[in-house]
């Protein structure tokens, strides 16, 4: 076995150098913090460092659940989480099996970078486009006044922010899903396909039989890896859309943390958090995993 691993690290030595940077930047940055999660367990101070700052065990996740914004935050989170699911990661999937059948090529180019280039645009610019959107003299005004209603501030009423949020987080992150997808389907082997235009096979046939079947054990790695961050959102999409008036359905713990915990310096509060939420991912990831064998050979391990 080492005399097979030391040749493999001959023959392949130059994917083993190219991978050496992306492996340092998962230690530093990946590995290496994941020592700073004892401050969780502490009352960190700045002073005192890491070592000398005393232990108060589960102090602080006691006051997370114990905060009269928990259940309101946690929930929030959660619903958002379930909508991301749901509503939004689906859409790639339905995105890549339809560009797929569009035969003319250059067609196929200028659809793929329209649905690319919003992924490229800071959530900052995107919540700005939204605000002008939905303004009184936004076009969501303009076109709901010529069918005679009253002009709404959306951005601002807590009924809109969940819609808005499941359609913003579609319109510029789902042309990027595709991606992957596209680069599955492209695997598959062409031979099917004229195999079952033989047989008379209609392209929904196809689609349902060929392509959808082929692409699930990629839609379930996808899948999992996304239940995994069920509860991280993305802080920088949910604050630049909160205003006041929505607080009630869009603070989610993300923003909860900024607030209570970087703002006022409580480090250790903060931490604890975000230690929750992955304790909470990597739970689920175990149980969908597990779940995901039972209905096909895809998974993560």
């Amino acid at each position: 076995m080492k005399v097979f691993t030391i040749h493999r690290i001959k023959v392949y030595w130059p994917l083993y150098v190219m991978a050496i940077p992306g492996i340092i930047f998962l230690i530093v940055f990946k590995f290496i913090p994941l020592g700073g999660a004892v401050i969780a367990f502490k009352d960190y101070s700045v002073f005192q460092g890491f070592v000398d700052s005393p232990w108060v065990g589960l102090k602080h996740f006691r006051a997370l659940i114990d905060h009269p914004d928990f259940v309101r935050v946690f929930g929030n989170t959660l619903f958002l989480g379930f909508l991301k699911l749901v509503l939004v990661f689906p859409v790639p999937v339905l995105l890549a099996l339809m560009i797929n059948e569009i035969r003319k090529s250059a067609l196929k180019k200028g659809i793929q970078t329209a649905l690319y280039i919003p992924h490229f645009l800071s959530w900052v610019i995107v919540g700005g486009i939204l605000f002008d959107f939905f303004s009184l003299s936004g076009l969501f005004n303009i076109i709901i006044g010529w069918f005679g209603f009253e002009p709404v501030l959306a951005m601002q009423e807590s009924a809109y922010f969940r819609p808005i949020y499941a359609i913003s987080s579609i319109w510029r992150d789902a042309g990027w899903g595709t991606v992957v997808y596209m680069a599955a389907i492209s695997a598959i082997d062409p031979q099917l396909y004229e195999s079952a235009m033989i047989d008379g096979a209609s392209k929904i046939r196809q689609i349902r039989h060929i392509t959808f079947p082929l692409l699930l054990p990629t839609v379930l790695v996808l899948f999992l890896l996304e239940i995994g961050n069920f509860l991280d959102l993305g802080f920088d999409q949910v604050f630049n859309m909160l205003t006041p008036m929505t607080y009630s359905v869009g603070d989610i713990l993300d923003t909860y943390v900024f607030r209570t915990g970087i703002q006022q310096a409580q480090y250790s509060f903060a931490t604890a958090v975000g230690l929750f939420q992955s304790v909470i991912g990597l739970i689920l990831v175990f149980v969908f995993n597990k779940m995901s064998k039972k209905v096909s050979d895809g998974g993560l391990w």
